[in-house]
Order: C-alpha cells, then sequence, then structure tokens
C-alpha cells in the first residue's frame, strides 16, 4: 500500500488544531480564575482561585514548551537539540502524582527530527496509560544509527487501533483528522529520519520503537 499524502496546508492546520486543543484548557481555567478574583470576596475562595491560576499557567506553559520542541521548528535547517532539554520538557508534561518517566539516555547533541521523533512517540505512549503507569524512554545513537523505544506500563493498557495505520501512513479510512494528526505526523518525522516505526501491544506493556534502517536490518540478521 502506498504512503498516505496530506496536503501541507490541512497537515499544518491539524497541528495547529491540536496544539490549541492542548492549551485551550488550561488557558480557559486561567480566565475562569482571574473572573473569580475580580468578584469575590471571600478570602478561601480568592485562594482557590490563585491556586486554580497558579496550576493551569504552569501547565500551559509545560504543554507549550513541549509542543514547541515536538511540533516547532526548534532552530534552523539541520540543526542539532539537547536531549536533555527533551527529556526536561518530557517529565514537565507527563510526570505526575500518577505517571513516572524513567528516561534512559545519555544527554548528547543529536538531530532535531531525532528528538521531535521521540517526543512524539512519548504523546502516544502516554496515551495508552489513561491512568498513569510507567513511562520508560531509552536511546541509543551509534555512528548515526539510531534505536529509540518509549514503553508503557499501567492499569487499562490501551493503544487506539488507529495508531499503528496512522504512524505507518496508511490511515483506514483514506483521511487524516485532528484526531489523528499526531500519529500521522509521527511516522512522517520517522520516514524523514530513514526510520522504521513499530508498535508492540501485550498484555503486560506497550512499546513504540523506531530504528535506523541499518539497524532494523542488523537486528533482523541476528
Amino acid at each position: 500500500m502506498s504512503i498516505f499524502a496530506l496536503d501541507p496546508l490541512d497537515l499544518a492546520a491539524l497541528l495547529c488544531s491540536r496544539v490549541c486543543h492542548d492549551v485551550i484548557s488550561p488557558v480557559g481555567a486561567i480566565v475562569n480564575g482571574l473572573e473569580v478574583l475580580e468578584d469575590e470576596t471571600d478570602p478561601e475562595m480568592r485562594n482557590f482561585a490563585l491556586e486554580l491560576i497558579k496550576k493551569s499557567a504552569n501547565t500551559a506553559s509545560a504543554r507549550l514548551q513541549f509542543c514547541r520542541l515536538a511540533f516547532g521548528a526548534a532552530g534552523s535547517a539541520g540543526a542539532s537539540i539537547d536531549t536533555g532539554d527533551a527529556e526536561k520538557v518530557a517529565r514537565n508534561l507527563f510526570v505526575d502524582d500518577r505517571t513516572t518517566l524513567d528516561w534512559n539516555a545519555a544527554r548528547v547533541l543529536m538531530p532535531k527530527n531525532k528528538v521531535k521523533l521521540i517526543l512524539n512517540m512519548c504523546l502516544i505512549a502516554a496515551a495508552t496509560i489513561p491512568r498513569g503507569g510507567v513511562i520508560t524512554v531509552s536511546i541509543m545513537d551509534v555512528e548515526g544509527q539510531t534505536q529509540m523505544s518509549v514503553n508503557t506500563k499501567g492499569s487499562h493498557l490501551r493503544l487506539a487501533d488507529h495508531v499503528p495505520a496512522l504512524m505507518a501512513g496508511e490511515p483506514k479510512t483514506e483521511h487524516v483528522d485532528a484526531h489523528g494528526v499526531q500519529a500521522f505526523y509521527t511516522g512522517l518525522i520517522a520516514r524523514e529520519c530513514s526510520m522504521d516505526i513499530n508498535a508492540q501491544i501485550t498484555p503486560d506493556f506497550i512499546e513504540i520503537s523506531a530504528r535506523s534502517g541499518a539497524a532494523c536490518a542488523a537486528q533482523a540478521a541476528e
């Protein structure tokens, strides 16, 4: 099956819609908190509003910083990104009282598209543990041959049926919407990096992995 081609303008619009969806909730909560402060005189309610504003502002900031690396240009063509920066934005976005991030990767400079790929793989993986769990990120990069994986463990593990096909660039309905564009975009980045991306689903864990063509061939020969 041939790779589905999405019009560049449609792709840009759908990605913008995805980013807006991620930040509109905390921004709306900030607005609500400010309205309470404007009208409320009760100290307890004002403290509640301030806490709501603080928490929502932190959430909006974490999501925007993540999106800047995962979807944005983040530098000129050919630029590299510090994987430590990727780890930082991932921790700010995913880690809470229900979710733990285990980042197993040395801090190095990597081509920006490979960093964007691992962050988008993290987004897909995080959606598989709606009630929290453990996200384990592994990256190995030797002489340009890269292997990366994001493994999730937790209760109620589930990978949406359409995700593997979208990552492969073969949407089942020959259509990509705002709900599926992030998985489709992840596949686009993988192919741009000359990497094969796959999903492994078991009762105990779900793993999203990507390997350079040479690395993938070497593993198959073992």
